[in-house]
């Protein structure tokens, strides 16, 4: 055998890397688990910020909701999820991958994921859920007509429902006291929102800012302190611990009702809430992407608000405050708590 010249290496050297790239680039072409639908079926890619029980029951019923349609993963839809395991560097690398994918739709769960994503990806439709205020952080222009290339569900509290209730339960209230956590995300706006329906109901607004880092627990006792005898009733925005728990520990001492946003606060002592589950956001958005999936653009696709809402009461909280519920509330509740948690 003739000795090769270096000519001759440097280039059977550079066949094969190229002959290794190329199968290398091929197998990855061809995973289920990677970008890029060399798929019949549609591609649905989903992601989401963490991991917690509400995000992640509006992925299970997106999932839920695919699969009654037809869209089965594994066998009539690729499906693709990745958490960003609240690492923002993370949430913009999946953004990317996905941006190069050109997946049918990209879901984007809640505010951080979504702005990510439809920064990166201009060219894919892609479906939001569990945005509180879309308009807000820049996500779409309207709520009629998104425009671009997004549209989705939000989970805004059903603001104008909670506050008719208030005023069926309690006719002669004029003032409603609104606690809320300065730690948790759009709950200024929440504030603003609950302001501008109030007037329908003919309520004024006080809303005290709780502080969930305030290792002092007294101080936040005496915020609310603050609310005793200045107004009819407390609406609470947050089921977090650090807030609820004070608010209800002062308004039962005082015998003042307390309203708030969710089932769960419902059965540690609130009176009252008008709530949803992130389950059923899940499949409203799972809808949306169906219709997306059969041919509709975002843009033309209004966003939406929670359809499914569950009125939630407890008597025996409602009863030590002296309060009685009117029949018209008992009756229609989808849930009644008779025993008090506190």
């Amino acid at each position: 055998m003739r000795p090769i010249s270096r000519t001759q290496f440097l280039s059977l050297t550079l066949l094969t890397c190229v002959g290794v790239l190329s199968t290398i680039l091929i197998s990855c072409s061809s995973s289920r688990q990677t970008v890029g639908n060399p798929d019949e079926v549609p591609f649905v890619a989903v992601t989401q910020m963490v991991e917690n029980s509400a995000l992640d029951a509006v992925r299970d019923g997106v999932k839920d909701a695919l699969a009654e349609a037809g869209y089965e993963e594994g066998q009539t839809l690729r499906w693709e999820w990745h958490s960003a395991q609240g690492n923002p560097v993370k949430a913009a690398q999946i953004a990317d991958k996905y941006a190069w994918a050109r997946p049918d739709v990209i879901v984007v769960i809640a505010t951080p994921s979504a702005q990510s994503v439809v920064a990166a990806a201009r060219n894919t439709p892609i479906i939001f859920s569990a945005v509180s205020d879309p308009v807000s952080v820049k996500l779409v222009k309207t709520i009629n007509r998104p425009g671009g290339n997004i549209s989705g569900v939000s989970d805004r509290p059903p603001i104008p429902q909670q506050l008719a209730l208030i005023k069926e339960i309690l006719p002669e209230a004029t003032r409603i006291g609104v606690v809320y956590s300065s730690e948790e995300n759009q709950s200024a706006d929440l504030v603003s929102l609950i302001n501008t329906n109030a007037a329908d109901q003919d309520l004024e607004i006080q809303a005290v800012t709780i502080s969930t880092a305030d290792a002092d627990i007294e101080t936040t006792r005496s915020s609310i302190r603050g609310l005793i005898g200045a107004v009819d009733a407390i609406y609470v925005l947050s089921d977090n611990a650090r807030v609820l728990e004070p608010v209800l520990q002062v308004a039962q001492d005082n015998r003042v009702p307390v309203f708030a946003a969710s089932a769960k606060a419902v059965k540690q002592g609130a009176i009252a809430a008008v709530s949803f589950s992130y389950y059923d956001i899940g499949r409203q958005t799972g809808a949306m992407v169906i219709k997306v999936l059969k041919g509709n653009r975002p843009d033309d696709l209004a966003v939406e608000f929670v359809e499914d809402l569950k009125l939630s009461v407890n008597l025996a909280a409602a009863e030590a405050i002296g309060i009685q519920l009117p029949a018209s509330v008992t009756f229609r509740a989808d849930e009644t708590i008779s025993t008090e948690m506190l």
